[in-house]
């Protein structure tokens, strides 16, 4: 019995080891929340860094997500986040920032034109300035190639402009699948859905993509291999530039509860994601202000924004 006992431990570590040599993730760091000062805002969700890590740029909602809105920080001073100036009385959400910084792509149910306003489907807009750290313009939609008559959530860019995004529609392999639109110089081409090693009969949502548009990373809801809930996973090109099944990114980031709107920022190799994970449970407290200290600062089912080491 002792003897089968050390050879399935074996094989065991043997597997961690071989799925940790395959997306170089460091069993030693832990998941944690980007920064505690967050913890004042109820949900929290989608985020994204400059490559000097000088802005970043996430969602604030409330508890029930039918108020959205876009906010930055500057240079980590997590205390003060400035609501973007676009934002009014409709929803914005899930941003981007182009690697050059003055261009800020987003998803809002705005008005498609001036002239409406009743607010529309959720369309991928952006907004634009002529330096970095100057005034943003007004929102712009980025067109009828890439926007439809259906939800197009999450947009993210590679270095060439190819712009990959999440869109609700009953022509794809689920009601929820990954696109992508190439860029040829001049304009976006109509949406490509992503081949059976990205997509599935179920649901996929929320892809980032790499730079050099090698690297995936997006959730899978309830699939077969997750464990429990949306499961980030991430693929990656083989020689022929096809992507590879993808592969569930494994239980130290996670859990059973969701995990979703993942960003890499290459050049810290840190992984930032949102998640509804609970570590709650019953306990006795002094007095009201250590509950609510318990509740806010810990993992509470609420959207969150963690971070965590990885190396892709």
């Amino acid at each position: 019995m002792m003897t089968k006992y050390l050879t399935f431990l074996l094989l065991c570590i043997c597997l961690q080891q071989s799925y940790a040599q395959t997306i170089n993730l460091d069993f030693g760091q832990i998941v944690e929340l980007v920064n505690p000062d967050l913890n004042k805002f109820q949900n929290v969700r989608d985020f994204c860094i400059s490559p000097y890590e000088d802005e970043a740029y996430f969602t604030i909602q409330s508890p029930n997500q039918n108020l959205s809105k876009i906010v930055c920080v500057k240079n980590k001073e997590w205390h003060n986040p400035i609501l973007l100036p676009f934002c009014d009385s409709f929803s914005y959400l899930e941003p981007f920032l182009s690697n050059d910084g003055k261009r800020l792509y987003f998803a809002s149910d705005r008005p498609k034109t001036e002239s409406d306003t009743l607010k529309s489907d959720f369309d991928i807009w952006y907004v634009e300035r002529k330096v970095r750290n100057g005034e943003w313009s007004k929102p712009v939609n980025i067109g009828t190639n890439v926007n439809s008559e259906n939800n197009e959530f999450y947009p993210t860019l590679a270095d060439n402009n190819n712009l990959y995004f999440t869109m609700e529609a009953n022509f794809g392999l689920g009601k929820d699948d990954i696109y992508y639109c190439e860029w040829n110089g001049t304009s976006y081409s109509k949406p490509i859905l992503l081949n059976k090693n990205i997509n599935s009969e179920g649901y996929e949502f929320n892809a980032f993509i790499s730079k050099d548009e090698n690297i995936l990373i997006y959730t899978k809801y309830n699939a077969k291999d997750g464990f429990g809930s949306g499961d980030l996973y991430v693929s990656k090109r083989n020689e022929q530039g096809e992507w590879k099944t993808a592969e569930n990114i494994g239980n130290k980031i996670n859990t059973q509860y969701m995990e979703y709107c993942p960003f890499y920022h290459l050049p810290s190799n840190t992984l930032y994601f949102t998640s509804k994970r609970d570590n709650l449970s019953p306990k006795k407290f002094k007095d009201l202000e250590q509950f609510q200290e318990y509740i806010s600062g810990s993992e509470n089912g609420l959207s969150k924004i963690y971070k965590c080491k990885i190396k892709l």
